[in-house]
């Protein structure tokens, strides 16, 4: 996709979710916007995975937030279009939702009320989640016969364990985002009130690093999620070795000697 196609792109009408650019904070929203909960349809979820790709082909975007409007960040699916689609769409269900993990730019989900089903999936795909004081994870998938279908179980139980995951999955429970501080789910806990400040915050926070020593951390440390210690070790220490030639190092490593804020250019 070049860059004007990601440009028309990006300026198309969705059905269910805005898109936003803020060029000077270097930041891209998602915003989910299906009143009064926010249903994520399955035509969707396509559209959405071309939008964060497009995004991450976007020039002036560093960050990538997905939000929402209102109360709710999402209930969930739309129930019926599960019995509607072709057995073809709902084996893209997983690659579409884990479009977040395949982003080199840093994602952040930016959680309040209900976050639930394939809601609660795509957070868990993005980078970080900061979960206002509201906000109620679950995969209630059991409650129609079920089990969460695209990396919602698997994801989860990679970052809370066998146990916690069963708790959530087999007993469809909810938790708050202050258990799931606690678990380590989410990155941050704060007021409602409070949730813009602290997302804009990280964002802030993020821009500061160099882009192509970020993209790097992201894709080594999602690589190595399930390799040996061993081998993990070994592709750290390539990806060290990389950085090391990169004109943002050399530059990291002048600033501060100099004292002086690095100016990374992603070289």
């Amino acid at each position: 996709m070049t860059q004007q196609s990601t440009l028309d792109f990006l300026s198309s009408d969705f059905d269910g979710f805005d898109v936003h650019v803020d060029s000077e904070r270097e930041r891209a929203d998602i915003v989910l916007d299906r009143p009064p909960l926010n249903v994520i349809a399955m035509p969707q979820r396509d559209a959405l995975r071309q939008a964060f790709e497009a995004l991450d082909m976007h020039d002036d975007v560093r960050v990538i937030v997905l939000c929402s409007k209102g109360e709710h960040f999402s209930s969930g699916g739309d129930i019926k279009g599960f019995l509607e689609a072709s057995p073809e769409h709902v084996s893209k269900l997983a690659w579409n939702v884990a479009a977040p993990a395949r982003c080199e730019k840093p994602v952040i989900a930016a959680n309040q009320g209900y976050t639930f089903g394939v809601g609660f999936e795509l957070s868990l795909a993005c980078d970080f989640r900061i979960a206002s004081e509201t906000t109620l994870y679950a995969l209630p998938e059991q409650n129609l016969g079920q089990i969460p279908g695209s990396g919602g179980s698997a994801r989860l139980q990679k970052i809370i364990g066998i146990a916690r995951t069963k708790h959530m999955v087999m007993r469809a429970k909810r938790i708050s985002g202050t258990t799931a501080l606690e678990w380590g789910i989410a990155t941050e806990c704060v007021a409602d009130s409070e949730l813009e400040a602290a997302t804009q915050s990280l964002v802030d926070e993020l821009r500061r690093f160099s882009p192509l020593a970020q993209r790097t951390a992201k894709r080594l440390i999602n690589d190595n999620e399930d390799a040996p210690l061993s081998v993990a070790i070994e592709m750290e220490g390539h990806c060290y070795s990389r950085l090391r030639s990169s004109k943002d190092f050399r530059e990291g490593v002048e600033a501060f000697h100099a004292k002086r804020k690095a100016e990374f250019r992603g070289e």
